[in-house]
């Protein structure tokens, strides 16, 4: 029996449940049966396993070198930074006891009172606290600095309200976390960092970024300064891809972690961290995919090429899936992922919407006509486009499609972005073209915080980031009238 693909809602109907439709159906993730959290299937893993390569490359590249520490963290090593604990205390899942046992009363399995932890533990959010506290016993003089480690890990964060790759309870990622003996040391850190995401994102991924510092009211907990990387959904929202932070000296003296400088005198360790998520994920999915499905860049897609053979019968079926077998040795001879999918439980047209739908960024088909003819037909997953051409040749073609497809897809989404930042210079202007176009908006702000909560509580608007690319420009503040030195970028988020 021939198997049908349930449509996708389209995004032009419902930008929301496109896209849960879309991770489900495409096979990345699903919901689990614990609240919050999800399942990442292995074609989701697949892509993410391929961002986890490139930008581990990345950072090793740069000097640092993967560690891990423990999941669990002390409840008393959050009371040691005080903006830290603040930061992030309504969303800490707390461990009590560590034992069950069956109920006495016959109500099955319960926690044992008798195995309450001496001290309670945080499951960890982020890894400052445990992290600093281990730094404490390698650091004792400036010849053992920089420490520049890095561990891919999960984290908890209590969320309310989820969404899959977006926000979750339970999510990986990685966290980058390094110790410097000077301040300029450490600035420098954070700036190349955030220099690396850009780069994974828009060269990899495909998605266009701004990057700029956080305003003080949207900067990590405990940090002193926050670079972001923030990219543009089709829907007009901005997403958080990627985050940089300078924490200052401010760890280093909540866990007493001194050195030995140059001069012999004591002095404090300055640090950074930053990190990336499986939120990456979402954004590769929002940026790019249609009412067909997923559009992935190629140096991103699990399956860069899948072929699939049109045939009556056993007999053509063996035929064309050897000629397609020749073909494939050569393209994976380049480097190139290729899958034959020579089911013959579904049709072709199903297998044609199958890979549509996930985002494979090239189809080959080939038919007896075909093998007469010595053609192939050809589908471009960015484009839909269809053409027929020279089995004789086609690896070279389809190699150089690989770069033309990342690069169409990187300058679509940059054409889109760029056409979605409006400047403006009145607030019943910014909330004009937030309400009826959305998108990135450059206007000016008067640098406080009480300015910055009444915009995002009246429109639901938070300032992005200042850019780093942000020319002075003296102007008045759309909200409060006052002096402002410089527009800042604005977004509704997720």
């Amino acid at each position: 029996m021939a198997k049908e693909l349930k449509e996708l809602t389209n995004k032009e109907d419902s930008y929301s449940q496109w896209y849960n439709d879309l991770v489900v159906k495409a096979g990345l993730a699903e919901n689990s049966a614990v609240r919050g959290c999800m399942v990442i299937k292995p074609y989701g893993y697949a892509i993410w396993e391929k961002m986890q390569r490139a930008l581990d490359q990345m950072f090793k590249d740069t000097g640092h070198q993967n560690a891990y520490f423990p999941l669990f963290i002390p409840k008393s090593f959050f009371s040691k930074e005080a903006h830290h604990v603040e930061g992030f205390a309504k969303e800490c899942a707390v461990v009590t006891h560590y034992r069950l046992k069956n109920d006495p009363q016959g109500n099955g399995v319960v926690v044992d009172p008798d195995a309450k932890l001496e001290e309670e533990l945080i499951v960890r959010p982020t890894s400052e606290t445990i992290i600093w506290n281990t730094y404490k016993n390698w650091i004792q003089s400036y010849r053992d600095l920089p420490i520049l480690c890095n561990q891919w890990a999960n984290v908890v964060r209590w969320e309310m309200r989820t969404r899959l790759f977006l926000r979750t309870a339970e999510f990986l990622w990685q966290e980058g976390h390094t110790a410097h003996e000077t301040r300029e040391e450490a600035l420098a850190e954070a700036k190349k960092m955030i220099g690396v995401y850009k780069e994974f994102v828009e060269n990899w991924m495909g998605v266009p970024v701004i990057v700029g510092h956080k305003s003080e009211n949207e900067r990590f907990a405990g940090a002193e300064d926050t670079l972001t990387i923030e990219a543009l959904m089709q829907d007009g929202k901005a997403l958080q891809s990627g985050t940089s932070h300078f924490l200052g000296q401010n760890f280093a003296k909540a866990f007493d972690v001194q050195f030995a400088n140059r001069e012999g005198k004591l002095d404090y360790v300055w640090a950074t961290s930053w990190g990336v998520s499986t939120r990456l994920m979402g954004a590769l999915i929002m940026a790019h995919s249609d009412n067909n499905g997923l559009v992935l860049p190629p140096k991103l897609a699990p399956i860069q090429v899948v072929m699939v053979p049109i045939y009556k019968g056993p007999e053509e079926l063996t035929k064309v899936v050897a000629r397609l077998e020749e073909i494939a040795a050569e393209l994976k001879k380049r480097g190139i992922s290729v899958k034959i999918d020579d089911r013959d439980n579904v049709r072709s047209g199903f297998k044609f919407a199958e890979y549509e739908l996930k985002g494979v960024p090239v189809r080959l088909a080939m038919g007896p006509r075909d093998m007469t003819n010595g053609t192939v037909e050809l589908m471009r997953r960015d484009t839909l486009e269809k053409e027929t051409l020279p089995q004789e040749g086609i690896v070279d073609v389809v190699e150089k499609l690989m770069d033309e497809i990342q690069q169409n897809i990187f300058n679509k989404a940059l054409k889109f972005r760029d056409s979605m930042i409006t400047r403006v210079d009145t607030y019943d202007e910014f909330k004009r073209v937030l309400d009826e176009k959305g998108g990135f908006i450059l206007a000016h702000w008067d640098g406080t915080v009480e300015t910055e909560v009444a915009i995002k509580d009246e429109t639901k608007a938070t300032i992005r980031c200042i850019p780093f690319d942000a020319p002075e420009e003296e102007g008045v503040c759309i909200y409060s009238g006052k002096p402002s030195h410089r527009r800042v970028l604005f977004a509704r988020s997720y």
